[in-house]
């Protein structure tokens, strides 16, 4: 079953449920291993100076979506980072919009004025139902 599926219909109401594989990678090793599958040298990584906290890796701990959903991941990270990166290829025209940044003008048109429109709404007390 799917992930979000399985949350949806078994998991508790107000459960947090950490969604994410197995592999455990170093940020760098990532790093290395996308440039790797993508064909593009190492050069390409740029070291910045470290910083107090600066994680090493990010790992998710997703033993509560075995134990009470019974998932378990069915694709591996190499398998996942391929099909990501065939996605992006295959998908050029999104990623240009991304790069453009002409998204952005969806937001302002839907989203400037967001904050006053929800104050409105909790002022009036009540939102309207069909």
């Amino acid at each position: 079953m799917p992930r979000i599926l399985s949350v949806l219909e078994n998991g508790k109401i107000g459960g947090v449920y950490n969604i994410g594989g197995l592999d455990l990678e170093q940020n760098l090793t990532l790093v290395q291993r996308i440039l790797n599958l993508t064909g593009k040298p190492e050069s390409l990584v740029s070291y910045v100076q470290d910083r107090p906290g600066h994680d090493r890796r990010y790992a998710l701990n997703c033993r509560k979506m075995e134990t009470e959903l019974g998932w378990r991941p069915i694709i591996n990270l190499e398998n996942g980072l391929r099909r990501t990166i065939d996605w992006y290829k295959d998908n050029l025209q999104w990623v240009a919009g991304v790069r453009s940044r002409e998204y952005l003008s969806y937001y302002e048109k839907y989203y400037e004025n967001r904050e006053s429109s929800l104050r409105a709404i909790a002022r009036s007390g009540s939102v309207a139902s069909n």
